[in-house]
C-alpha cells in the first residue's frame, strides 16, 4: 500500500503540472475578455464633505461580481488553482462517458467583461447617487489589464460632489382626519426635518413607517405607496423643497378607518374532525372540536383584540406572538374580513388554531477529541408533553450523559470518567405569583419547576453527587427584551467517595477542599436578555446574569444570634456572588457572508459563610463552545499548570473570573454545507490567591500572556431546523510556560495543539 500511495505522487504532480500549463483564456472569443475581478472602486466626496458609511456599502455592492474562482464570493480575492476554467478551455466535452461526467463536474464556464457590464453598473452608481441626494456626482470605469490582453480587472471611479439638503418640507392639508394623522407622525419623523441629507431610501423608511402607524390606529389596509413626495430643486445652491402628497385614485375603502368587530376563535384538533363546542367569552366566540382536553379560558387569554375598538397591527401580531409562545399549536392561523352588515366601518377576526402532538422527542449529540488521546462523546435525550393537564402545561424530562475515556499507550483503562444527570421540569404559561401582582401582568408567562440530579465520576479523583430544585418566572417586557427571575434555588452536593490521590492533593491544598466540600447552595438569580437584529445585516444578543447565594439564611442566622460558620440541616452553606454577561454581534458581510464574534465576562466571589466559592458554581473554558483548540477544563486557572500526574482531573482548572473572546467568518460552500474560520481566546483566573497554585490569580501585569489563544476552521451542515457542526481547532498559545518551546507560539508540536469537536448547533 505504501508503494502504491507513492507511485500516485508523481502523477498528482505531473497532473497540477499540466493543468497549471494550460491557458484560461484559450476558447475566450475574439473582442471579449475574462474578468478577473474588481481591483478597487475610488469613491472620492466633495471636499469638506464625508460619505456616510451606508452610502458608500451601497455603491460597493453595486459592482460587487465574484469571478471564476472567487475566494468565499469574494468580488477581489481568488483561489490560485482556477481548476475549472482550465477544463472548459483545455477539454472538449465528448457528450457522453467517464470524461463527461467529468467535464460537467470540474468545468466552469468563464466570467466575461461583458457579463459583469462596467456601463450598465456605472449607470447604476450614478442613480445610487441621485437617489442619495448628490445630483452633481457621477461614475466611470476603466479596464486594467495585466501580461494577458485577454484578462482585466476593473476599476470605478465616482465622484460624489456635494450632497443636497432638505429645506423646505410641506406636509399635507389638515382637512380632515387621516390627513392630521399623517401630519401629526411625520412630524415627529427623524429624517423630514429641514437640513436633513435627501435620500430616496430615508423617504421610503418615513413613508413606511408612517403606514406602520395608522394601521395601529384603524387604517387597517393602509399602503406605504399611498404617500408620494415631489421634489424640486430651488434657486437656492444644493436644497431641495419637498412635498408630500396623497396618491390619486386610491379606492376609498382603503382609507377607511376601522374598528375591530367580530372575534371568533377556533381549536382544531391534530387529527382533524370532531365536534364542534361553542362558547360565549369576554374576547369572543370560542368554537373548540371535541374531544379535546384544554382550558377554555387560555386562548382568548392570549387574544389582545378588542371588539368596539380601533383595529390594530400591533394587536394582531401580540396575539399570534402568545399563541405561539404556548408551545402547542402546530399552525396558527388569523384573518381578517370586513363586516359589510356594519353600520360602520368594522373588521371581523377569525383565529384558527390546530393542536400539535403533545408528545416531543428530542436528541442531542456531540464529541471532542484532544491529541493528548482524551476523548469525549456526550448525549442529551428529551421528552417533553405539551400539554399536560389542559392548559398548556409543560413536563419535560431531559437525561444527559458525557463520557471521556483516554485512548493510546498508557492509558490505564478504557472507561475512565462519565457524568450523568436526569432534569424533569414543569412549566406553566401564566404566573403563579401572589395576588397583589395583577392578572393581567400574570398571564401569558411562564412559571417553571425544576428537579435536578447529577453525578460526576472522575474514578481516578473522586465522585459527587449534586441535587437542586428551583423555581423561576420567565417573561417578556417588550419585543426584544426578555427576563428570567428565579426567587429560590436550593443546591446540594455531596462529595461522596474520593481517592488516596485526590486525598493527598486537597489535603495540601485547602482551598481546593473548601470548594469541594459537601454543601447547599441557597440561591437566588435574575438573568436579562436582549436580543434583536438591527435590519437584515446586523444581529445583536445580550445577556446579563446575576445571583448571590446565601445571603437570606445568614440573614436569619445572624438575626437569630448564630454566630461562626452556619449550617443548613447539619451542613454548612455558601455564601457568595455572581455575575456573568455575554454580548454577541454578527455583521453581514456580502451574500451569506457573515463575522459572528462574542465577549464574555464572568466573576464569583465568596464572603461571610464561605471561604471559596462552590466547585459547581466556578467557571471553566475550553471545548465545543469555548475555546476548541482545548477540552473541557483543560485551561487554567491563569498560567498555573497542573502537575503531569494531576492533569485532566479537572478538580484545579476552574477559577472565579472568566474571559472568552471568539470571533468567527461564516461563508457557504454548497447548498446546505457551510464553512467557518475561527479565532478563540480566554482563560479563567482566581480572584483570591492561592499559592498553591501559582500563576492562577487575576494580575493585570501579564493579563495578555495569560489569555489562551487557538484559531482552526469547521463545517457546519445546516438544514434549518438542525445544524451539525465539525470544528478542528488549532492552539497558537497556551497561557503556561512549555520549557520545550520558547515564544509566543510555545505548543510543543502542531499534533499537541489539535483539538476536534462534533456538536448540533451554532458555538454562538
Amino acid at each position: 500500500m505504501k508503494n502504491k500511495i507513492s507511485a500516485w505522487i508523481p502523477c498528482m504532480a505531473a497532473i497540477l503540472f499540466l493543468l497549471a500549463s494550460c491557458s484560461t483564456t484559450k476558447r475566450i472569443p475574439e473582442g471579449e475578455m475574462l474578468y478577473t475581478g474588481l481591483k478597487k472602486i475610488e469613491i472620492q466626496p466633495e471636499t469638506g464633505q464625508k460619505v456616510p458609511e451606508a452610502v458608500g456599502s451601497e455603491l460597493t455592492k453595486a459592482v460587487s461580481v465574484p469571478p471564476n474562482n472567487a475566494i468565499f464570493g469574494s468580488p477581489s480575492l481568488r483561489w490560485p488553482f482556477p481548476v475549472g476554467l482550465w477544463v472548459w478551455n483545455n477539454w472538449d466535452d465528448p457528450g457522453k462517458g467517464l470524461k463527461h461526467w467529468l467535464y460537467d463536474r470540474l468545468a466552469t464556464e468563464p466570467v466575461l467583461v461583458s457579463d459583469v457590464r462596467p456601463e450598465a453598473r456605472v449607470k447604476m452608481l450614478d442613480e445610487i447617487l441621485d437617489n442619495n441626494g448628490y445630483f452633481r456626482g457621477g461614475a466611470s470605469f476603466e479596464l486594467v489589464k495585466g501580461k494577458n490582453p485577454k484578462k482585466a480587472k476593473v476599476i470605478y471611479n465616482v465622484a460624489t460632489g456635494p450632497a443636497y439638503t432638505l429645506s423646505d418640507i410641506e406636509m399635507l392639508p389638515d382637512t380632515c382626519v387621516l390627513n392630521h394623522l399623517i401630519d401629526s407622525i411625520a412630524s415627529r419623523d427623524s429624517y423630514l426635518r429641514t437640513g436633513s441629507r435627501y435620500s430616496v431610501d430615508s423617504l421610503a423608511v418615513s413613508r413606511t413607517r408612517i403606514a406602520n402607524t395608522l394601521r395601529n390606529r384603524g387604517y387597517y389596509y393602509f399602503r406605504p405607496d399611498f404617500i408620494e413626495y415631489l421634489a424640486a430643486s430651488i434657486q437656492e445652491p444644493m436644497k431641495i423643497a419637498l412635498r408630500m402628497m396623497l396618491a390619486s385614485n386610491i379606492p376609498s375603502d382603503m382609507v377607511k378607518r376601522y374598528k375591530t368587530g367580530k372575534v371568533t376563535m377556533y381549536l382544531f384538533r391534530n387529527q382533524g374532525g370532531g365536534e364542534p363546542d361553542t362558547i360565549q367569552t369576554s374576547r369572543g366566540t370560542l368554537i373548540q372540536m371535541q374531544p379535546s382536553r384544554f382550558r377554555r379560558a387560555l386562548m382568548p387569554e392570549c387574544v389582545t383584540m378588542r371588539t368596539g375598538r380601533y383595529f390594530a397591527v400591533r394587536q394582531m401580531n401580540s396575539t399570534q406572538t402568545r399563541l405561539s409562545r404556548l408551545g402547542i399549536f402546530n399552525a396558527i392561523n388569523i384573518e381578517v374580513m370586513p363586516d359589510t352588515t356594519a353600520t360602520e366601518p368594522t373588521l371581523n377576526v377569525e383565529i384558527g388554531c390546530t393542536f400539535d402532538t403533545p408528545l416531543e422527542f428530542s436528541v442531542e449529540i456531540n464529541a471532542s477529541s484532544k491529541s493528548n488521546s482524551y476523548i469525549g462523546p456526550g448525549a442529551e435525550i428529551g421528552i417533553t408533553n405539551r400539554n399536560l393537564f389542559g392548559g398548556g402545561e409543560q413536563l419535560g424530562v431531559t437525561l444527559t450523559g458525557n463520557y471521556e475515556w483516554q485512548t493510546g499507550k498508557g492509558a490505564s483503562s478504557l472507561f475512565n470518567s462519565y457524568e450523568v444527570g436526569v432534569t424533569t421540569t414543569l412549566s406553566f404559561p401564566r404566573m403563579l405569583a401572589p395576588g397583589f401582582i395583577k392578572r393581567r401582568n400574570r398571564n401569558l408567562n411562564w412559571t417553571r419547576f425544576s428537579l435536578n440530579a447529577d453525578l460526576l465520576n472522575r474514578p481516578h479523583y473522586f465522585k459527587m453527587a449534586q441535587f437542586n430544585f428551583s423555581f423561576s418566572y420567565d417573561w417578556q417586557s417588550s419585543r426584544y427584551s426578555s427576563h428570567t427571575l428565579t426567587p429560590f434555588k436550593l443546591t446540594y452536593t455531596k462529595l461522596m467517595k474520593t481517592t488516596a490521590d485526590f486525598d493527598s492533593i486537597i489535603s495540601q491544598n485547602p482551598a481546593i477542599a473548601l470548594s469541594f466540600m459537601s454543601q447547599y447552595i441557597p440561591q437566588l438569580s435574575y438573568t436579562y436578555t436582549y436580543d434583536r437584529n438591527y435590519g437584515p445585516d446586523n444581529t445583536f444578543n445580550w445577556t446579563f446574569t446575576a445571583q448571590e447565594a446565601g445571603n437570606l439564611f445568614w440573614s436569619v442566622y445572624e438575626l437569630c444570634g448564630s454566630k461562626g460558620e452556619k449550617k443548613l440541616f447539619g451542613t454548612p452553606f455558601s455564601q457568595f456572588i455572581k455575575g456573568t454577561t455575554q454580548v454577541v454581534y454578527g455583521r453581514r458581510l456580502w451574500g451569506d457572508n457573515w463575522l459572528v464574534s462574542r465577549v464574555a465576562l464572568g466573576a464569583a466571589w465568596a464572603y461571610g459563610n464561605s471561604s471559596q466559592v462552590p466547585y459547581s458554581e466556578q467557571f471553566y473554558v475550553g471545548g465545543a463552545n469555548s475555546i476548541r483548540a482545548w477540552t473541557v477544563r483543560e485551561l487554567g486557572p491563569g498560567s498555573y499548570r497542573a502537575p503531569a500526574d494531576q492533569r485532566n482531573g479537572y478538580f484545579d482548572q476552574t477559577g472565579t473570573f472568566k474571559f472568552e473572546l471568539n470571533t468567527e467568518y461564516r461563508f457557504p460552500i454548497v447548498g446546505p454545507l457551510h464553512g467557518a474560520i475561527f479565532i478563540d481566546a480566554g482563560n479563567v483566573w482566581l480572584l483570591k490567591k492561592d499559592p498553591k497554585r501559582p500563576g492562577a490569580e487575576l494580575k493585570w501585569k501579564g493579563f495578555l500572556n495569560d489569555i489562551a489563544l487557538g484559531t482552526g476552521f469547521g463545517l457546519r451542515y445546516d438544514i434549518s431546523y438542525l445544524v451539525i457542526r465539525a470544528d478542528l481547532g488549532i492552539g497558537l498559545h497556551t497561557p503556561y510556560p512549555n520549557p520545550d518551546k520558547k515564544g509566543y507560539y510555545n505548543i510543543s508540536s502542531f499534533k499537541d495543539g489539535l483539538g476536534f469537536h462534533l456538536a448540533i448547533g451554532y458555538p454562538f
